[in-house]
């Protein structure tokens, strides 16, 4: 549930970003090629994610300038000026960052320490991206408390200590890709923000931003780690755990990594979050007028656009703003840099009643952050906000096009996680429809992830037994999907028949995917050689009979709500498991056909149900289908919850 406010305001945001912009031919001089192939991954990588500049702490030798903690002092010291306030005038400082310049104390005692600042209440943030939001959402709830009359949040990072090629020397200036990748995608900065209740604002006539509510969400529990420093790269052990620092570093557990083959996960998660907020109602129903999104690539700009367009909560392209091209990516201090900037650059557009979001995606293992502004007038303003609302000559956004994809493996196809509809072709009477079965996805999905079979593949401990058990269960649940659509399509009558067609058609794809499943067990080693041997699990027996029973009532038209679980499963969970499963097991690729098959052809097949759903509720005279598709869609995702959790129930 996101935390809502009616006393916060923004009083001023400010940034620091240390020496000269540093374009992507002058990059060597301070993230130094490794190897002879260095130079290759780099082009590929800048050439996908827009960045043109950025900043660096570190001088060309790898000598540090700046540390993390002035790069916050120095945003502090800008968000202050603007408002006319001193540290004096602050009793509360949070900070967040994935790490500061010690591994202890805290960073914002650090920071503090550095500003020779006055006794304050501190709290520091420890995360990846979404620090900064779990940073100001307690900065933000000392003021809407009264603890506080003025409180700061700061975000700082300094990645490039870690990307100097001297670092890489116990590995022989060699490694993997996912400690390549991050070294050509983030760089340095420090931003702030000062907020403060309506009585903190300078008495002057004008504009204020008004935080409405913050959200975050983890979803740590549901995915492997994406974004990691200081385990191996195999996530198995910890820096700690070797004889001294130099063992470490030679067996690459100091070397920042992300895994790539991820991330359309993250997108897929967030924007489910968010269309869940959307059907509380948290979201305003006209839409959202600025959309600062912190995306680390140009190359996810169509997949959140996508995404948002599918949840029926499309953000017109012109209201985008980002200074990912001009800044670089600057992890947690992303958001307040860019909120900074875009008050400085783009103010002067701002009206009262204007919304702003942002939305801050963390990849270091799934957390979900958004804040929501809404600009007030013809009250109060402070110094700094007046400022920022003025007209300033701004640099043009980055292109809004998708950049080309390359040849090779450099970023992953991120069109596989796309939503299980398409609004773009829907009505805009389905967006309620549509939003709340995406928040009975979010739910199911974030359950099925922690469930005994799927931690197993998370954790690389899955067996070859476990998969032929897995799929020995699965095989007769499969068989009998096409028998439960064709018995539903029978049930059919009056003008419901015209689904019949689309139905059958739907059965006729599904009734021999259980032979290439049951190929699929028996290359894995499987023995039951005669399919009528198997038997579901107590979740596939109860799902089976639940479907079997619904469908031979008149007219079961909920039946779509259990098609779009089954199906969204084979679309979207489906295509995360294959990579996890071929890391663990030592399986030849003909034993995993069944869900490859099913991650690159289950999106069609879930634009033929947007077909039918639009059928159904086009003839329905009664008003009950909707209710009845979303009903089934929730026994259907707790039974199949429970198929997954019996395929392994001594480790319920």
């Amino acid at each position: 549930m996101p935390v809502a406010y009616s006393n916060v305001y923004l009083q001023s945001a400010g940034m620091f970003m240390p020496g000269t912009p540093v374009d992507n031919a002058g990059m060597d001089a301070y993230v130094a090629p490794l190897n002879r192939i260095s130079g290759r991954l780099k082009q590929r990588i800048l050439a996908e994610n827009g960045i043109q500049t950025r900043h660096y702490a570190i001088d060309g030798e790898g000598q540090t300038v700046f540390s993390n903690a002035q790069m916050a002092a120095g945003a502090i010291s800008d968000t202050l000026a603007q408002a006319g306030k001193s540290l004096a005038d602050i009793g509360f400082l949070s900070s967040g960052s994935s790490g500061g310049d010690a591994l202890m104390p805290g960073f914002a005692n650090m920071i503090q320490g550095e500003m020779a600042a006055p006794p304050m209440e501190t709290l520091s943030v420890h995360g990846v991206c979404a620090a900064s939001v779990g940073a100001m959402q307690a900065a933000a709830l000392a003021v809407e408390s009264g603890a506080h009359a003025l409180a700061l949040s700061v975000a700082s990072e300094m990645p490039s200590r870690l990307f100097k090629r001297s670092r890489f020397a116990a590995q022989g200036y060699d490694t993997d890709f996912d400690a390549h990748f991050l070294r050509w995608m983030l760089s340095d900065g420090a931003g702030a923000v000062l907020l403060g209740g309506p009585r903190a604002l300078a008495q002057t006539p004008g504009l204020r931003l008004k935080l409405k509510w913050t959200h975050q969400r983890s979803f740590a529990g549901d995915y492997p780690v994406c974004m990691q420093l200081g385990l191996t790269p195999d996530r198995s052990t910890s820096h700690l755990d070797f004889p001294a620092w130099g063992d470490a570093e030679a067996a690459g557990a100091l070397a920042l990594r992300q895994d790539i083959r991820l991330l359309p996960h993250l997108f897929d998660v967030c924007i489910h979050e968010y269309a869940d907020l959307a059907h509380q109602g948290w979201v305003p129903e006209r839409g959202i007028d600025h959309f600062l999104c912190h995306y680390s690539s140009e190359r996810f700009i169509p997949v959140v656009d996508d995404l948002l367009q599918k949840a029926q909560l499309h953000i017109p392209r012109d209201r985008w703003w980002s200074n990912l091209a001009w800044r670089g990516n600057t992890g947690a201090a992303s958001i307040f840099i860019m909120l900074s900037e875009f008050l400085q650059k783009e103010g002067a557009r701002l009206k009262a009643g204007d919304t702003v979001l942002c939305f801050i995606p963390e990849s270091g293992r799934f957390t979900a952050g958004y804040m929501l502004w809404e600009v007030e007038r013809d009250v109060p303003a402070g110094k700094a906000l007046e400022a920022g609302f003025a007209a300033k000559p701004a640099p043009a956004c980055p292109s809004a096009a998708a950049p080309q994809p390359l040849a090779g493996d450099a970023l992953p196809d991120v069109s596989t996680i796309a939503a299980p509809h398409d609004p773009a072709q829907a009505p805009q009477a389905l967006a309620p429809l549509l939003t709340e079965l995406a928040s009975i996805w979010q739910d199911y999905r974030s359950r099925v992830w922690r469930t005994p079979l799927l931690l197993r593949m998370r954790t690389r401990q899955l067996t070859t037994p476990d998969y032929v058990r897995w799929m020995g269960h699965w095989i007769p649940q499969v068989r009998e999907g096409s028998l439960w659509m064709r018995e539903g399509a029978a049930s059919l009558t009056g003008d419901y028949a015209q689904l019949a067609a689309l139905i059958d058609l739907h059965a006729d794809d599904e009734q021999h995917d259980f032979k290439v499943l049951h190929s699929d067990y028996l290359k894995a080693g499987g023995t039951a050689t005669d399919i009528s041997q198997l038997r579901r699990n107590p979740g596939g027996e109860a799902l089976n009979a639940y479907l079997h029973g619904l469908a031979a009532t008149p007219n079961p038209i909920g039946l779509l709500g259990a098609i779009y679980i089954i199906e969204g499963t084979g679309q979207r969970i489906v295509p995360s498991l294959l990579p996890l499963l071929r890391q663990a097991l030592p399986l030849p690729p003909d034993a995993f056909r069944f869900l490859e098959y099913h991650g690159a052809n289950d999106e069609h097949h879930l634009e033929r149900w947007l077909m039918a759903v639009q059928m159904a509720l086009a003839l329905d005279e009664t008003g009950t289908a909707q209710q009845a598709i979303l009903q089934t869609a929730r026994h259907t995702a707790q039974l199949y919850l429970m198929q997954f959790q019996h395929v392994l129930p001594e480790l319920l």
